[in-house]
């Protein structure tokens, strides 16, 4: 999983952990501040394959992608059953916009 450095926490990490997850978060400024002051007691730093986490916008931009429909934006539908047609209808847009860009 490739999250943000806002989701560091030590109870995030520890839920990932126990589902066997492998996580790739970095950890934040204030938190390695706080982990050196405490000495040998803060534990170790937070081990992640800095490679793994560059391609993490890939992501972001396929979800910006996909918001970018003025239909999922707004999020006027009231059932969740409209509301998920409509981003179903967005991934097949995207979908043939992705084919016709490889031909």
């Amino acid at each position: 999983m490739r999250a943000d450095k806002a989701y560091s926490s030590r109870a995030i990490r520890a839920y990932l952990r126990q589902r066997g997850i492998v996580s790739v978060i970095p950890e934040p400024d204030d938190q390695k501040g706080h982990r050196k002051r405490r000495g040998y007691r803060g534990g170790r730093p937070v081990g992640y394959d800095t490679d793994d986490y560059k391609n993490r916008n890939v992501i972001e931009r396929g979800f910006n992608q996909t918001k970018q429909w003025r239909g999922l934006a707004t999020r006027y539908d009231k059932l969740a059953l409209t509301y998920r047609g409509g981003a179903v209808l967005r991934a097949i847009t995207l979908w043939l916009q992705a084919l016709g860009d490889t031909t």
